[in-house]
């Protein structure tokens, strides 16, 4: 509706101001009686707007009233002032105001005021009941109907007689304004009543109500306060049987029956559920002397009551005194009994529940069984009365201890070992006491006969003790020594030479393979460097390996290492040692021995090939001698005809003197060579042979004249047809020798 009438006054205002013109010169609001305001009291909201127009008649106008922006009140007006009225202005009333005014399409707005109402009016205070047993429970209900919420509220429960306020207690209402809150009626609770007070928070403080009082309520006794009856009256000696009773009056407006208990301290001794008494019956003894409570509760109420009771005593509590509480197996133990009275009916002395003497005293040689708690019990009548407790301990002498360990397995280096020390018989508990050689390694108490178990990393070779003692007399035993065998496995692996990694040929190779600390028997392996299998093989006790070659060659030569293991090296870690490489030389003697005989061979070689030539060369000139003139012809006797002994007549034709000069140039050069295959005539010689002659002359021709002759040239001088049988044996030859040019070379 009011979005409605708004625009209604908008259009007929924009109608109007097609002819005329407005505008709001100023607006404000004033508030009465005042921007603080006293509760109940009332409150006007006054808006005035200053409007000027060219129009005759004043224009309508809207006036909006708002309240923290919230709006109140929206009114159509021409006048110059609008009010709006808050009768009995409440806390909830206070905020901030402000009103607006809308001509036309123009709006202006007041500043905001705030406003503050002051004081709470006094809260009500109403009761469920005006009177109540104790432990009973009424219901108060606190409000301020004028108000709304959020309210809190704080009610009190007073005693009327002392005005002392017995319980307090806060409740707030967010959403209303009351609150309804159950107190319970405490014990020496008579005449009681609550007060309430209201605070309510307004902006930014908070305001508080006066304090507002209920009617008294009347609390009724429950039950009464206990009350304590014993039984006999007067002294009471030990020995007779007393009783103590606790009373009570219930009322008949109770709603439970309470239940009353009898405490000793605070030892329950008798309590009752049913009736008005609690009883507790006890022959009388000096230890059910002193102090005792009665308690009487409900769920909600509990009264209590105490009593002193006075035991007069018959006689003292016993005293049990030992010799010792320490002995040794064998020492005498003696215990004895006593009291304040010479006169004792009865003596009993107790081990835990077994009794083991019927009087007074008890003496025995002491056994590992006697150990145990002692008592001594005196009894004069009905009345008896249990000492104090002894314990006497009894120690059994400790056997020579036993010192072992698990001797299956060896003991690698490093690894841990457990070593035992037990001693099967004598009273525990038992310290024990580990020496490695005469050092304490460890310490451990036993509380049994079990063994005491010591760990230990040994390194080396290790003789261990035990020490044992317990609480007997005697000084500690010790066992006998146990040694243990360390394995030390290979760590470590080195290679070397004896002598010189250079080795001379026929000299002794000594490679050492050594370890630094290790446990035999240990298994050395000498490799050459790319072969898988060891060359040498060795197992020794010793840290140290030998391989020897007494005369070294060329075949020794090469890249060596070796290996170590024993029986704590597991497989695949085999220690491996340096690559060692070993050279081999040839001495100087063998050296020279054999440049000798490589001379020697060249030389034998020359020499032969020289003889092989020369007799070739002289195969060859005989044919050619023959067929000279000058040469004699063989008689029919096979005798030489003398002729011309000079030596022309010796010199084969064709014969040079210069011949055997390299400057000049051979005879048969640019001319086919001498063939090789040629026919021999067979004629009758003198006793000197004609190849003598040759060979003694121009041999040194004869042998360059083959070196420069051309294979496959025919000489002029040789025109005889080839020997077939002559060729074979050229052929053979020239296979088995070298040329005179590669007997050079060798």
């Amino acid at each position: 509706m009011w979005p409605g009438a708004l625009l209604t006054l908008l259009l007929c205002s924009s109608l109007e101001a097609q002819e005329n013109s407005f505008t709001i010169n100023s607006i404000n609001m004033v508030i009465l009686p005042s921007q603080e305001v006293q509760n109940g009291k009332n409150m006007t909201l006054r808006c005035n707007v200053d409007i000027s127009t060219t129009s005759h008649v004043r224009p309508q106008h809207q006036v909006l009233f708002y309240k923290d922006d919230v709006l109140l009140r929206n009114v159509s007006s021409t006048e110059m002032t609008e009010s709006y009225i808050i009768p009995q202005a409440r806390v909830f009333d206070s905020g901030t105001y402000k009103c607006t005014a809308i001509l036309n399409n123009k709006v202006k707005t007041t500043q905001e005021y705030e406003v503050l109402v002051r004081g709470v009016p006094p809260p009500r205070v109403m009761l469920d009941k005006k009177e109540v047993i104790e432990g009973g429970v009424v219901m108060i209900n606190c409000s301020v109907p004028e108000e709304k919420g959020p309210v809190h509220f704080t009610i009190e429960k007073v005693n009327l007689g002392t005005k002392d306020t017995k319980s307090k207690r806060k409740k707030s209402s967010p959403n209303q304004n009351s609150v309804s809150l159950e107190f319970t009626v405490e014990e020496q609770e008579r005449v009681i009543y609550f007060q309430c007070q209201a605070s309510i928070v307004s902006v930014r403080h908070m305001e508080t109500s006066e304090t507002t009082k209920s009617d008294v309520v009347t609390v009724r006794e429950s039950f009464s306060s206990p009350k304590f009856y014993v039984y006999p009256e007067g002294p009471i000696l030990e020995g007779t049987l007393m009783h103590i009773n606790c009373t009570i009056q219930v009322a008949h407006m109770a709603l439970a029956f309470p239940e009353i208990i009898i405490q000793k301290d605070k030892a329950i001794v008798a309590h009752s559920r049913q009736g008005n008494t609690a009883t507790y019956s006890a022959m009388a003894t000096v230890e059910r002397s002193g102090n005792y409570t009665c308690k009487v509760e409900t769920s909600r109420i509990s009264k209590v009551s105490s009593i002193v009771v006075n035991i007069t005593e018959l006689f003292s509590k016993p005293r049990l005194d030992s010799s010792a509480t320490l002995l040794d197996q064998g020492d005498n133990l003696h215990l004895w009994c006593s009291t304040s009275r010479a006169i004792v009916d009865n003596f009993t002395i107790q081990k835990e529940d077994k009794i083991v003497s019927q009087t007074n005293t008890l003496i025995k040689k002491a056994s590992e069984w006697d150990s145990g708690i002692y008592t001594c019990v005196a009894g004069i009548g009905k009345v008896f009365k249990t000492s104090n407790a002894v314990r006497i301990t009894v120690c059994e002498m400790l056997s020579k201890p036993r010192i072992f360990y698990d001797s299956t397995f060896e003991v690698i280096k490093g690894q841990t070992i457990e070593v035992s020390c037990q001693s099967i018989n004598g009273t525990s508990p038992i310290s024990y006491h580990l020496l490695k050689a005469t050092d304490i390694l460890e310490s451990r108490m036993v509380d049994s006969n079990e063994p005491a178990v010591f760990k230990d990393n040994p390194t080396e070779d290790t003789e261990y003790r035990c020490n044992a003692s317990n609480c007997h007399s005697n000084s500690e035993m010790t066992s006998e020594p146990l040694m243990v065998k360390v394995i030390a496995p290979v760590i470590e692996v080195k290679l070397s030479i004896l002598s010189n990694k250079m080795v001379e040929s026929g000299k002794e190779i000594v490679l050492r393979c050594f370890v630094n600390k290790a446990s035999g028997p240990i298994t050395y392996k000498f490799f050459r460097e790319k072969e898988v299998k060891p060359f040498y093989k060795i197992t020794s006790n010793d840290t140290q390996a030998f391989w020897y070659k007494t005369q070294a060659s060329v075949e020794q030569e090469g890249e060596y290492y070796c290996t170590a293991s024993n029986r704590a090296n597991p497989a695949p870690n085999v220690p491996k040692s340096n690559t060692l490489t070993v050279k081999v030389f040839l001495a100087p003697w063998k050296i020279g021995l054999i440049a000798v005989v490589v001379i020697g061979v060249i030389a034998l070689l020359a020499l032969g090939a020289r003889y092989y030539f020369r007799k070739k060369v002289k195969a060859k000139q005989m044919p050619v001698e023959m067929s000279r003139p000058a040469v004699p012809l063989l008689t029919s006797n096979n005798e030489k005809v003398l002729s011309d002994s000079s030596p022309e007549a010796n010199r084969p034709y064709g014969y040079n003197d210069d011949i055997g000069n390299h400057a000049t140039k051979p005879i048969n050069e640019n001319k086919e060579p001498l063939t090789l295959d040629v026919e021999y005539t067979e004629v009758e010689v003198n006793s000197l042979e004609p190849h003598e002659g040759l060979g003694r002359k121009g041999t040194e021709t004869v042998y360059s004249e083959i070196r420069k002759t051309i294979p496959g040239q025919q000489q002029p001088w040789s025109p005889a047809p080839p020997d077939p049988q002559s060729h074979s044996r050229q052929n053979l030859n020239s296979n088995k020798f070298p040329d005179v040019s590669d007997a050079d070379n060798i």
